[in-house]
């Protein structure tokens, strides 16, 4: 099923509790969105998960449903609250609270993409910005509470695996703390999002693959996993991050030559994920 903010692809039959998503990999620019925008066709695309998607589409046939985004990341910031807007980009708004992710541009609707390249020149209004997130945001998230409550219904336990990409130098940075740079990052905001047993079967997952894994450092999760994980109901997210250097050339927003090996790797890891979720299935039932 698509429409104009998501595509979902059902299983034949769901046989796991894992939900597969990508909400940042979302590559449909508008041309009225290109012409109100300061950045060139590259830059804009600089904070998308780019070919995030194609990694994970395979979660439809090993039992479980995938849900993508279509619409990009500087249009419109899924992992964000609705009301996480920068008054710096949309007029008539108060200034909030003290909110990180709002000061530095990262709001609802983005002020900036990587490296705080201002995405415009001016502010929108508060109508603009309030069409985006009832077309955009809201079908996205319905969907995706509508996939994990009918989940966790069906097997007693739901699991959202959210996937994402990190720049290379995020990690690059971690290495240079004399910590193992990492090619995955597992977020579950410090345990909050998700029971242990499961973060735990998932990281084994991806150190079986011959990747190296780290837990919330330097991306713990944000609102989608805080809205979404709710272990003592039976309602868990984690957040997957990437590194981009695995599978694609970040300056120029192209596969690299690894791609297709990687996304063969990547089927497989997703096969035991929602394998992870069979057994969980069956705990869960005991």
């Amino acid at each position: 099923m698509t429409n104009d903010a998501y595509t979902l692809t059902q299983p034949q039959v769901q046989t796991s509790c894992m939900v597969f998503a990508s909400p940042h990999s979302g590559r449909h620019y508008s041309r009225e969105f290109l012409r109100r925008s300061i950045l060139d066709d590259v830059q804009i695309r600089s904070s998308e998960d780019a070919f995030v998607d194609k990694l994970v589409d395979s979660a439809p046939q090993f039992g479980a449903p995938f849900l993508a985004a279509r619409m990009p990341r500087a249009y419109l910031d899924l992992n964000r609250a609705n009301d996480e807007l920068d008054p710096a980009v949309v007029s008539g708004i108060r200034r909030p609270a003290h909110n990180p992710r709002i000061t530095s541009g990262l709001g609802v609707i983005p002020r900036v993409v990587a490296h705080g390249r201002a995405i415009y020149s001016g502010k929108m209004s508060l109508a603009e910005a309030n069409m985006r997130i009832e077309k955009y945001w809201n079908p996205y998230h319905q969907q995706l509470a509508a996939l994990m409550e009918s989940t966790k219904r069906r097997f007693g336990r739901a699991v959202l695996v959210d996937f994402h990409s990190m720049p290379h130098e995020a990690v690059r940075s971690v290495g240079r703390s004399g910590n193992m740079r990492p090619d995955v990052v597992l977020g579950d905001r410090f345990g909050a999002a998700a029971a242990g047993d499961i973060v735990e079967r998932i990281e084994t997952v991806f150190l079986e693959a011959g990747l190296r894994v780290s837990r919330n450092s330097p991306f713990a999760g944000a609102y989608i996993t805080q809205a979404y994980g709710r272990p003592s109901r039976g309602q868990h997210a984690l957040q997957i991050e990437i590194d981009r250097a695995l599978y694609m050339n970040e300056q120029h927003i192209r596969p690299n030559g690894n791609f297709d090996n990687f996304r063969k790797l990547m089927t497989q890891v997703v096969a035991a994920i929602a394998d992870v979720g069979r057994d969980n299935v069956r705990l869960a039932a005991e």
